[in-house]
């Protein structure tokens, strides 16, 4: 494969709402850019990007997935990033390795809930992006709605670069209002370059100023010679455009149709001419190792080799693939580069160029570009390789919480070991996971980001790991406390010839604030039980507080003084005041006043406002308390608080709640009283899971 150089490469994310036609659109490129003879479809299975099993049958992008394509002189590492929310990671992923963004907007649908999420990132990574409205073929469609909807969510700053002829059904092609160019397209997609039609050519002329105006901004002296005389030279008009998509004061609208491959050679045109290379938007920062210091390094392909290895890949016909992007110099086969993470020496083998599910081999990868290797020793996802003697990394990626718990277990007896170790091998690749293993509950539990994600997951564990798992509702993990103080006395003394056992303890147990946990005091004066005993007491208290008298839940928020008893000389021992102690604490929690607890989330939902008040009815039926509410565009952000016990399985019906348009995060807030009239009911059933 031909090399290239850093300022020739464009890192290009492709992001936007499920559905709006973005892995399509990576298909027309990779056709149209002469790496496949037949463009892929989705619905048919036959994607060069969507090539997994889960994304044939789903019909949909689960991973991320690169199609290296060339463009003129330039070589475009196209990264198709998963629009649907439980894969909100692989997007994370792709961006943080990626110096433009592609948002694709349904022309029929405009901004939805996933452009609205995905948007955030795209300014937390501080991108260059591009809007290309897609669909623009469909029955309905108005454009100029959808640029104005733009305009409205994300600024002025969103400024059309064309103009389509003929909206909706009467789409017949684009005017470039840079060259002032009108474009229709043959049935392979060929753009066909003519005159603008002389109706659109006063509206033409109108979007140029705009688009002109917009230019000069990003420039002092541009914008004084635009008010001057009006108008700017092709050049100033060119490299004003570059300038003002690099600070991100200009966000180009484009147009087209990816099934039909209309308008996308202009659009990789507009990428290959207009959108920065690595280089352009050099340095990268990097964290020096044990400090927490930022270190800016250019993307250079003279300097020292630095690679990030992003993403793991584990596939059937691919095998252990590690895709990286150089930051810095070259990576080239049989190197020998230092893991800064793992603090071990890597040796490279052989190095890949990617595109979907193939793959050539290459000597290597310079400054700005994306490669994969095969069969690392020691380096996972998120590791940065480098010279030894220059402690680098990349800064670690935060990732969203995950929002829905399921337990699982193992289909049959004795691959409990067997679905550890898949479960362990899958979070190196998928960080978005987690596992809790719950020793007290008997379970293991998989927090994902959604029920697509988990079934994912749990297809994983078989295709790869050969285990089948059972999944089940996970037992919520409650607590019992007190509400009322009582003091006490317990006596334990027993004589069965020989040396007794006597201990004799007087505690006082009382409420402690809600979150602060247990609290032990030693109260004890004039030595009425000797000090080498109160540890014992502790113990006995300790031991007795893991199951509580309501449903056998851990004990917390509580405060116990040993404040009084008695001992014998010959009898007394660690057990018996650890007994004593023990059976103090369980008799006294009885007498408190004793309640249920239970876990409360903080939760976050997005919704579009025809939902929002079926959202709100139906998490007040889960006991929610709404603690606010935030307009974002045509949608409703409603932050509430809810039981945990009330989430289950809550993100599928959300989703069925509002035809799939309805997202939520959730953290973990605090423990809470369940209320009397369902304490018993609670209760119950707790003892009932736990004899199951």
């Amino acid at each position: 494969m031909k090399s290239y150089d850093t300022e020739q490469i464009r890192n290009v994310a492709l992001i936007g709402q499920r559905g709006c036609g973005k892995t399509s659109l990576a298909d027309a490129i990779a056709f149209s850019s002469g790496i496949t003879n037949r463009q892929g479809k989705v619905d048919e299975g036959t994607s060069l990007s969507d090539f997994t099993e889960a994304e044939i049958n789903r019909k949909t992008s689960i991973g991320l997935s690169i199609l290296t394509c060339p463009w003129k002189s330039q070589k475009l590492n196209l990264l198709d990033l998963p629009g649907h929310p439980d894969f909100i990671g692989e997007l994370i992923i792709g961006l943080n390795v990626s110096e433009t963004a592609i948002v694709v907007l349904n022309a029929n649908a405009g901004i939805e809930v996933g452009t609205e999420i995905q948007y955030k990132y795209v300014e937390k990574f501080n991108l260059p992006r591009i809007f290309f409205i897609n669909k623009v073929e469909k029955e309905h469609v108005k454009t100029a709605d959808i640029i104005k909807q733009l305009q409205e969510r994300y600024g002025l700053k969103a400024i059309p670069v064309q103009i389509i002829i003929g909206d909706g059904l009467d789409f017949k092609g684009l005017v470039d209002l840079i060259k002032l160019k009108a474009y229709t397209f043959d049935d392979k997609g060929t753009p066909i370059e003519g005159e603008i039609p002389a109706n659109l050519k006063e509206v033409a002329n109108a979007a140029r100023l705009k688009m002109v105006e917009a230019i000069a901004e990003a420039d002092d002296a541009l914008l004084e010679k635009f008010f001057d005389k009006g108008e700017l030279t092709p050049n100033e008009i060119l490299e004003g455009l570059k300038k003002a998509i690099i600070k991100k004061s200009m966000f180009p609208v484009l147009f087209g149709s990816a099934d039909r491959n209309a308008g996308v050679h202009n659009l990789v045109d507009f990428i290959a001419d207009f959108m920065p290379s690595p280089k352009a938007l050099s340095p990268v920062n990097l964290m020096s190792t044990g400090k927490n210091e930022v270190i800016p390094v250019n993307v250079d392909a003279n300097g020292k080799p630095i690679a990030y290895f992003f993403k793991s890949l584990a596939e059937a016909h691919i095998g252990e693939i590690s895709l990286f992007k150089v930051i810095s110099g070259k990576i080239a086969q049989g190197m020998d580069i230092y893991n800064h993470n793992q603090s071990s020496t890597e040796r490279m083998g052989q190095i890949y160029s990617i595109s979907g599910k193939e793959r050539s081999e290459v000597d290597g990868a310079g400054a700005g570009d994306i490669g994969a290797a095969v069969k690392l020793k020691s380096t996972k996802m998120g590791d940065t390789l480098g010279d030894k003697d220059r402690g680098l990394i990349m800064p670690k990626v935060e990732f969203p919480v995950p929002v829905m718990d399921t337990g699982v277990k193992p289909r049959s007896k004795g691959d409990e070991e067997k679905l550890g170790m898949g479960l362990a091998k899958l979070k190196d690749e998928d960080p978005t996971f987690q596992v809790v293993i719950d020793p007290a509950l008997h379970q293991t539990v998989l927090l994902s980001q959604g029920s697509t994600h988990t079934e994912n997951i749990v297809e994983k564990l078989k295709r790869k790991f050969g285990v089948e798992v059972d999944m089940f509702k996970p037992r919520i993990p409650y607590r019992e406390t007190i509400k009322s103080k009582v003091e006490l006395q317990h006596k334990y003394k027993k004589q069965s010839g020989g040396r007794g056992q006597y201990g004799d303890v007087h505690l006082r147990l009382e409420p402690n604030k809600r979150g602060a946990g247990f609290e032990f005091r030693d109260e004890i004066s004039g030595g009425v039980i000797p000090g080498k005993y109160i540890p014992s007491v502790e113990k006995g208290v300790v031991e007795a507080l893991t199951e509580g008298g309501l449903s056998g839940s851990p004990v917390v928020d509580v405060i116990v003084a040993v404040f009084y008893g008695s001992y014998h000389e010959v009898d007394s021992s660690d057990m018996a005041f650890k007994i004593a102690g023990s059976m103090a604490f369980k008799e006294g929690f009885l007498k408190c006043n004793p309640v249920l607890l239970e876990p409360i989330d903080n939760v976050e939902i997005m919704v579009p406002d025809d939902f929002t008040g079926d959202v709100m009815g139906n998490l007040s039926s889960r006991r929610g308390r709404i603690s606010g509410m935030d307009p974002e565009g045509r949608y409703q952000r409603i932050r509430a608080t809810v039981p945990q016990a009330e989430l289950y399985n809550y993100s599928v019906d959300l989703r069925s709640m509002t035809s799939g348009q309805g997202v939520y995060s959730r953290t973990f807030s605090h423990y809470e009283e369940v209320p009397r009239e369902l304490m018993e009911k609670v209760v119950e059933e707790i003892k009932r899971s736990k004899e199951e």
